[in-house]
């Protein structure tokens, strides 16, 4: 068994706050980033989605919108998520747009790609649902109390 870190830092922070820190901005990182990446191509990223979808029932203006909106949305919401600020709305605002996702997903039948929106639905939900623990977050003003 490893010894805890001395630092007075370390002796407030719960394991619990440890813990959905990491997920919290591991999962902030990754949808910020999906995002952040699509902002220099948007027309091109807009452009393959809408051939992506030409098979399905979604008028095609409607897809590109959804498309130049989109890595916006995902910048913003991870950003959030990444500092903590807004937390909970972020998780749930997060949690809604992959469900709007899976909805697009499920007209492609693209079932591989939809289970793994299912898995960041489920990382979603179990932040939301944990969020008492939300330490080192711009909205709890840092608090590392043991809970």
């Amino acid at each position: 068994m490893t010894p805890e870190p001395s630092t007075p830092f370390f002796r407030t922070l719960s394991c619990e706050g440890a813990a959905y820190f990491l997920l919290r901005l591991a999962l902030g990182l990754n949808i910020f980033l999906h995002g952040a990446v699509r902002l220099p191509a948007l027309s091109a990223f807009a452009d393959t989605l809408v051939q992506g979808f030409a098979q399905t029932p979604l008028p095609s203006p409607l897809v590109r919108a959804f498309a130049l909106l989109l890595p916006f949305l995902e910048a913003v919401l991870g950003l959030l998520l990444t500092l903590g600020l807004l937390t909970r709305a972020a998780l749930f605002g997060g949690g809604l747009l992959m469900v709007v996702l899976i909805s697009g997903t499920a007209l492609r039948s693209q079932w591989e790609t939809l289970g793994l929106q299912m898995g960041y639905v489920f990382l979603y939900a179990v932040l939301l649902v944990t969020v008492r623990f939300n330490a080192l977050a711009l909205d709890g003003g840092w608090n590392v109390r043991k809970r």
